[in-house]
């Protein structure tokens, strides 16, 4: 074989080495690089800034009221049988809490029950045919009915409150599992939605009013609007229309109401007097059919007009007092500023009129009344110099002839004034002053004990109500009296939709010394002095009256 030479072998003995030398540097330079790269490169959790601990509190609190508000909304209501009722009941998220009793489509019912930030909504949805007709074949039952109402209301509050718990608390848990997708966080969640409703539900006992009942408020539409009725051009061409549909809201208005309250030692029955108190017809000749049918659904004992029937007070106008005469009730009227002596001398030829002036009294129904007219006539709505001095002289006289009448032993149960200013001079002789004029409704009692009911506008402040934007209410109060000490024990505000409207709004009070538990306070026309005003009695500052626009 062939001998290779030295050189060439030195020669492939050096390129080998040469190639193994490049490999290790290669090599060398990689781990070099790649230790590096380990050693400068930031942690991955760093890349991304992390949530503070107030951002996640908010977020997992949005979280459950937003579940907690969707499981009420699918599956927290019970159905449940109120007496002859069907009902369903509901709780709701509320910053004011009380309770709100829908009967549809006439309007709701609104009490004061509790304050929390829940609401118990009541839906009657319907009368049950069979329950119904078991109370008319035995009225005897109708004695039972609030205690029957009571048991139904608690067993399905009960079962609300159940049902309650369980949409909340799977709402508000299903919600934090999709946001969060952590079981932990979604328990969490759970747990948070059933503390708040704990909460909610101990504020609400702790808040809660059962006198509330005793004060409702009612409001909704009673009656659908009338079809012919829809703008000043119709009310004027088919007035007739207008006022039978709007006397037909008042009957929907005060049936239901006797209905759905539970009022029982208020009721019309025997054991009271009912005075229906009016005042500023100003010429509204729907006035007439309104308080007819307040007469006939309350059974009115005696009607009090505290002024401002007429507008001008002309001859002329007389005309429009005729259908007192069929109002089915005794008509006690004092003259107001837009109600002239020919008006007076008018009414006085009635023969179921009462005219009260110069302190002059009557009793009527049980109850004795006296009265003083407005000393000034200002048909034009003008403000003469002197006006308010000139009311308080004539509400000193009326006070005059009180104290005269009690000096003889027959104390007068209440006063009628026109002007608020009049009737505030009567403060310790009476025990109630009634008022008008400012075309709004007050109660106030006075320092001395004497209670000022001051009356809106019953005409809706007449005809001229079209002149302004919105049209004033029509206003009127039914009074309740006790028929053996005739003290007032309760009073209804009842608001009906201006002209045009047909919502309605009836409004339950009592004085504040009928409340159950509360202490008599001496009347002061029985203890013949000024005294203190009732503890907690709802005495507010005098607002001086406006002259009648």
């Amino acid at each position: 074989m062939a001998r290779v030479p030295a050189t060439v072998l030195n020669a492939l003995h050096r390129l080998n080495r040469l190639r193994k030398s490049r490999r290790r540097a290669l090599t060398s330079r990689r781990a070099h690089r790649a230790h590096r790269g380990r050693r400068t490169a930031p942690p991955a959790l760093e890349l991304a800034p992390r949530a503070t601990p107030w951002a996640r509190a908010f977020s997992l609190v949005g979280v459950v009221v937003m579940g907690a508000w969707l499981g009420l909304l699918v599956v927290g209501n019970v159905r449940t049988p109120v007496g002859p009722m069907d009902t369903t009941m509901t709780l709701r998220p509320s910053l004011t809490g009380g309770t709100k009793i829908n009967v549809s489509p006439l309007g709701a019912l609104h009490l004061d029950s509790h304050v929390a930030p829940v609401r118990l909504d009541v839906n009657v949805d319907q009368l049950d045919p069979v329950r119904s007709q078991a109370l008319v074949d035995h009225p005897e039952r109708l004695s039972g009915l609030q205690d029957e109402v009571t048991r139904d209301v608690g067993h399905g509050t009960l079962d609300l409150a159940v049902r309650s718990t369980v949409a909340v608390v799977t709402g508000a848990a299903a919600l934090g599992l999709a946001v969060y997708r952590r079981p932990g966080r979604a328990l969490a969640a759970g747990g948070l939605a059933l503390a708040l409703l704990a909460a909610s539900g101990a504020t609400a006992y702790a808040t809660w009013n059962p006198k509330s009942v005793l004060e409702p408020r009612f409001s909704g539409l009673l009656s659908s609007a009338p079809s012919l009725v829809g703008n000043a051009r119709s009310i004027v061409t088919e007035f007739d229309v207008y006022q039978k549909e709007l006397a037909r809201l008042v009957t929907n208005v005060t049936k239901l109401y006797d209905v759905t309250s539970t009022l029982p030692a208020y009721a019309p029955d025997p054991s009271t007097i009912r005075v229906l108190h009016v005042s500023d017809i100003h010429l509204n000749p729907a006035s007439w059919a309104i308080i007819a049918s307040l007469v006939e659904q309350y059974e009115v004992n005696v009607i009090v007009d505290s002024g401002d029937t007429m507008d001008h007070g002309t001859a002329a106008e007389n005309g429009f007092l005729d259908p007192i005469a069929d109002l089915g009730a005794p008509y006690v009227w004092v003259r107001g500023n837009h109600d002239s002596l020919v008006t007076q001398e008018y009414l006085e030829g009635m023969k179921n009129v009462h005219v009260l002036d110069e302190g002059r009294a009557e009793t009527i129904a049980g109850l004795r009344f006296a009265g003083i007219g407005d000393p000034q006539f200002t048909p034009d709505r003008s403000t003469r110099p002197g006006a308010e001095a000139s009311q308080e002289l004539a509400g000193a006289r009326l006070a005059s002839a009180l104290r005269d009448h009690r000096g003889r032993g027959r104390p007068v149960d209440v006063a009628i004034a026109h002007e608020p200013s009049a009737a505030r001079e009567t403060d310790g002789e009476v025990p109630l002053v009634l008022a008008g004029h400012i075309h709004h409704d007050e109660m106030e009692v006075l320092p001395y004990g004497t209670r000022l009911r001051v009356e809106g506008s019953t005409g809706g402040s007449g005809l001229r109500a079209v002149e302004g934007k919105h049209p004033d209410p029509i206003e009127a109060s039914i009074l309740y009296f006790d028929r053996d000490t005739r003290r007032l024990q309760a009073w209804d505000e009842i608001e009906l939709g201006g002209l045009g409207l047909t919502t309605a709004e009836v409004s339950r009070h009592l004085p504040e010394e009928n409340t159950p538990g509360a202490t008599q306070s001496p009347s002061p026309s029985t203890t013949g002095s000024p005294s203190a005003p009732p503890t907690g009695s709802p005495a507010s500052p005098a607002n001086p009256a406006s002259p009648s626009p």
